[in-house]
């Protein structure tokens, strides 16, 4: 008479194993859908002049539009690629200008870019993200998660890993980046850091990086266990619905549509797409379309909280360190541009009056920006293929639409004397054209 019973318990057993095991599985595993607070579909993309009339909107469209248009006609711009997002949403995505000088094929919201600089944001949130999660400490040494950096004096053992992430290691600015540049392997360029002279303290001062920046790299490989590309793919790219995104020549060069580097004018040929710069994919790897880049901004304004914690923006984003050469670069734009500083990958301003955070980037050929206010929750990503700054000002244009502030010719289009862009910072070997971060 036991026997039916003894079977049912034992059934019953098997059946809350296996539904243990299910649940752990489903933990482990990202979100495959993307968050549903970011992102457009193609139906959507389609139908897009109707979000920008959206009754709450500030943003004059048509006359973006237009003036975006007219920067098309400079000789230096041969392809672009803009996206605005506006209260959260996706309101602007178009293409402008061909893929490659001298033909007909057309940027579209489908053509791959490099973001250059503007992948650093992704470490500092691949971090942040981490340390939230209790898998590291952004107060520990960098050295005891970067088997490869050597600092001198050993200080690797004392300057944290948000000091590698803020550039406030100690270093001269973009130290042997011309090395990397030169071929040189990233990580036995970040052993021979050992051999140079600090110039402050861990902490105490800011100066960009390449090399030692693409320490979070290794970091990132030593808690997650998996290649940098292959863990943010993961927990970042793939749950956010960014399926362009991808970290390497080859998957620059095999899309369908991918805009060519161009380091001269629309009778210039395009130039070579480098290889340096994907070897330090921390500091500089990503490439992606204009729309995955949109919905990159909107989940660094908390729009996807399942993949992009609260706790790990707020230390991504949080000011680190002042950085008053960026006031420096910037001085054209000072009349609104009050405050500048540096998070974990990412740039914080006061324009204004108005918290915004945002970063630039520059690689030889392209050129790249994400600007956004984080409370309101409305910003501005670009791409191009060439080695103009003069689409930096759109970000202040746009700036000025959603602040309601008297508008200023910062794309230059108008024929008047207008503030000259500030270039993202020269690396290497300072050499017209090398590759840039900024």
């Amino acid at each position: 008479m036991f026997k039916p019973l003894i079977g049912g318990v034992l059934v019953l057993l098997l059946l809350a194993v296996a539904f243990f095991l299910w649940a752990a599985r489903r933990v482990e595993m990202p979100a495959a859908e993307p968050d549903r607070g970011v992102g457009i579909s193609n139906e959507q993309i389609a139908r897009i002049g109707e979000r920008q009339q959206a009754p709450d909107s500030v943003i004059d469209y048509e006359r973006l539009d237009r003036r975006l248009a007219a920067l098309m006609h400079e000789d230096r711009m041969i392809g672009l690629a803009v996206g605005i997002v506006e209260n959260g949403q996706i309101r602007f995505l178009k293409g402008y200008g061909v893929t490659t000088a001298g033909t007909e094929e057309p940027v579209r919201v489908d053509t791959l870019f490099r973001w250059a600089s503007v992948s650093k944001g992704v470490a500092g949130d691949m971090v942040s993200l981490l340390a939230a999660e209790g898998k590291l400490s952004l107060y520990e040494p960098i050295g005891k998660y970067s088997a490869a950096i050597r600092l001198p004096g050993g200080i690797e053992n004392r300057a944290t890993v948000a000091n590698a992430l803020s550039h406030s290691l100690g270093l001269a600015g973009h130290a042997f980046d011309n090395k990397l540049e030169e071929g040189q392997d990233p990580r036995m360029l970040r052993a021979q850091l050992s051999t140079l002279n600090l110039i402050c303290a861990p902490g105490q001062c800011h100066a960009y990086q390449n090399v030692a920046y693409d320490s979070a790299s290794d970091v990132v490989e030593k808690v997650t266990g998996k290649t940098y590309p292959e863990a943010v793919k993961e927990r970042l790219f793939d749950p956010l619905g960014m399926t362009s995104a991808n970290m390497s020549r080859e998957g620059l060069v095999s899309a369908a549509s991918w805009a060519r580097p161009h380091v001269g004018g629309k009778n210039s040929k395009p130039v070579e797409v480098t290889e340096p710069y994907y070897r330090v994919p921390a500091a500089g790897g990503v490439n992606s379309t204009i729309k995955d880049l949109a919905i990159w901004m909107q989940a660094q304004m908390g729009l996807a909280p399942r993949v992009l914690t609260p706790t790990a923006l707020d230390a991504a984003q949080a000011p680190r360190v002042n950085t008053p050469g960026e006031l420096g670069r910037m001085r054209k734009f000072r009349e609104r541009l009050k405050s500048a500083s540096y998070g974990l990958g990412w740039r914080i301003y006061d324009y204004a009056g108005h918290h915004v955070i945002g970063h630039r980037g520059g690689v030889r050929g392209y050129r790249s920006l994400v600007m956004f206010d984080p409370q309101l929750k409305s910003g501005v990503v670009a791409l191009w293929n060439s080695s103009t700054n003069q689409p930096g000002g759109l970000e202040f244009e746009v700036l000025d639409m959603l602040y309601r502030l008297e508008p200023r010719d910062w794309l230059g289009v108008d024929g008047r004397t207008t503030p000259e862009q500030p270039a993202p910072e020269a690396v290497g070997n300072n050499m017209q054209d090398a590759d840039q971060g900024n």
